[in-house]
């Protein structure tokens, strides 16, 4: 509770010195955080289907193609976590400097800095989808490559480690205007975090981006 008062009276903080007029950037590290759109197909079953996480390299052509600005380009900010307890508000934190100053050192790290938002006009360009919740764990239940969790490695090459863990994924499930995460990410631990639970319940609203949070699209198995 302590840490979650904390937190409240930084962003209250934030409102009054760097937002005029709008404020539905926010972050919560314990209960409520992250969630997505592009409702689910539900004509196709999952062995029909994949989960493909969005790579840094995939979301520069849509970027190129469209010259689509992010949320959090138009801000000018953006929030990096620096481990499970602590995040700090960065200038120029973006998809293509996630931590404001270095870009990813890999085309095929995942993209993160992105938004609920971004992730939308991601699937409309691409003509892809978010999953739901429940989906989201019923595509991954084969994965039995490395979880990248607790601190057990930085994040990772997407084609290297399991889609649970290494970052949050955006997810289509909704509970009134925030956007439910899925799969946890490097941070998280069962004493804390505990993301890579199916039961854990995290959201955020639909402008917020981080640098542990990126996103998958649903498309057609081979």
């Amino acid at each position: 509770m302590e840490q979650i008062e904390s937190n409240s009276k930084a962003l209250e903080q934030l409102k009054k010195h760097r937002i005029s007029g709008k404020w539905h950037h926010w972050i919560i590290l314990w209960g409520t955080i992250f969630l997505t759109a592009c409702s689910p197909n539900s004509s196709q079953t999952s062995s029909t289907l994949e989960l493909k996480p969005v790579s840094h390299a995939a979301f520069r052509s849509f970027v190129e193609a469209t010259n689509y600005v992010t949320d959090a380009e138009r801000y000018g900010w953006s929030f990096v976590q620096q481990d499970v307890f602590r995040w700090a508000v960065v200038e120029n934190a973006t998809w293509r400097r996630p931590d404001g100053l270095n870009p990813p050192t890999s085309d095929q790290f995942p993209v993160t800095q992105v938004s609920y938002n971004d992730a939308e006009a991601y699937c409309n360009w691409s003509g892809t989808r978010l999953p739901s919740y429940a989906e989201y764990w019923e595509l991954i239940a084969a994965d039995e490559r490395k979880v990248i969790t607790n601190y057990n490695g930085p994040i990772s090459e997407l084609d290297q480690v399991n889609t649970l863990g290494n970052v949050w994924e955006i997810t289509a499930t909704t509970e009134g205007d925030s956007i439910r995460l899925a799969g946890g990410s490097l941070f998280c631990s069962p004493t804390t975090c505990h993301g890579t639970s199916e039961a854990r319940r995290l959201f955020v609203d639909k402008e917020t981006g981080n640098i542990h949070i990126g996103f998958a699209v649903v498309v057609e198995g081979k």
